[in-house]
């Protein structure tokens, strides 16, 4: 189990654990649940889980918490099943987003049990956090946020949609942010991405992004970046498309990217020569032609140029160690 961060500073708390391999399976669950009460403590109570979940606790997945947020990621071999915890004075908030299999909350209250299939997400105020059994194989996440913030804004709603919303792609990309950076966000730091999450949330509430927000620029540049990754090769990226994507207009989407101190079609070109150089080195068995129009370049003579500028060779001359590749 990886410890992470959060010895020193109680206001940021990150680990990983992986019961999912044949050795760490036995004791599994103990392991967890021990890592669990040392990091995060009786601010966050482990929920009860049922004997037949303890016994086979094959587990795999990630935890930050940012003084009264955390972020759960979760892919399970096995499922899981908790049990109904009693009424106390907690006042959470929880999204649950599930990418692949299912995740049902309240499975124990009859009429109130919400299934959260493959591709959805859910977000309600339950006050105390909710009891839960998820398939095998399920991969998804788990976001609580302090129920203060967000309470006024659901109203008692419980609100259910697709996970690829544009709102929905702002809030995981940021989480995946926070994930990768948390060791080594100051105390500063830790409040400004705690206070970001906490308006993504909002955002996918309200069903809309705060666009004056500055808090959010980081998060929207880096869901248009996932974004145009998925996509380099399609002939309709643009910061047109990124926008409409995410649900802002095109002038945000620049401001969120002139933050990063590179304009969005910098950004989309810059991926598409580093996909290309990358496939210079491959047996693809493509000419320079192809390899031009495979990454949206006008012709050769414009990608022969482009490369150049940024690799200080040409194509064909960056490639000749590696492999001769067949003529136009």
């Amino acid at each position: 189990m990886d410890r992470g961060t959060g010895a020193a500073d109680a206001s940021r708390v990150s680990f990983r654990w992986d019961s999912t391999r044949p050795a760490a399976s036995p004791g599994g669950f103990d392991a967890f649940s021990r890592e669990w009460r040392a990091r995060l403590g009786d601010g966050l109570p482990l929920t009860a889980f049922s004997p037949a979940t303890t016994d086979d606790f094959r587990v795999k997945g990630r935890i930050v918490k940012l003084r009264d947020v955390v972020l759960a990621d979760f892919r399970t071999a096995s499922p899981l099943r908790t049990a109904p915890a009693p009424n106390g004075d907690e006042d959470w908030v929880q999204m649950f987003l599930v990418r692949r299999g299912a995740w049902i909350i309240d499975g124990s209250s009859g009429s109130g049990a919400h299934t959260v299939s493959g591709g959805q997400f859910l977000l309600r105020h339950g006050g105390r956090l909710a009891d839960y059994e998820t398939a095998p194989h399920t991969v998804a996440q788990n976001i609580i946020l302090p129920g203060g913030a967000l309470k006024p804004l659901l109203g008692g709603r419980t609100i259910k949609g697709p996970a690829d919303g544009a709102e929905v792609r702002l809030l995981v990309a940021h989480a995946n942010m926070v994930h990768s950076t948390v060791a080594d966000l100051s105390p500063a730091g830790v409040q400004a991405v705690r206070g970001t999450l906490i308006e993504l949330a909002k955002a996918v509430a309200m069903r809309r992004f705060d666009d004056v927000e500055p808090l959010l620029a980081p998060a929207l540049a880096q869901a248009a970046k996932d974004f145009a990754d998925r996509h380099l090769t399609d002939p309709e990226l643009s910061p047109t498309m990124l926008a409409r994507q995410l649900n802002v207009s095109v002038r945000t989407l620049q401001r969120a990217f002139a933050a990063t101190g590179e304009p969005v079609t910098a950004y989309i070109r810059r991926r598409r020569l580093e996909e290309a150089r990358l496939a210079l080195t491959a047996p693809s068995g493509l000419s320079i032609s192809e390899l031009a129009a495979h990454w949206q370049f006008a012709d050769s003579s414009h990608f022969n140029r482009a490369f150049k500028k940024r690799y200080g060779q040409t194509p064909t001359e960056y490639a000749r160690p590696a492999a001769v590749l067949p003529a136009d």
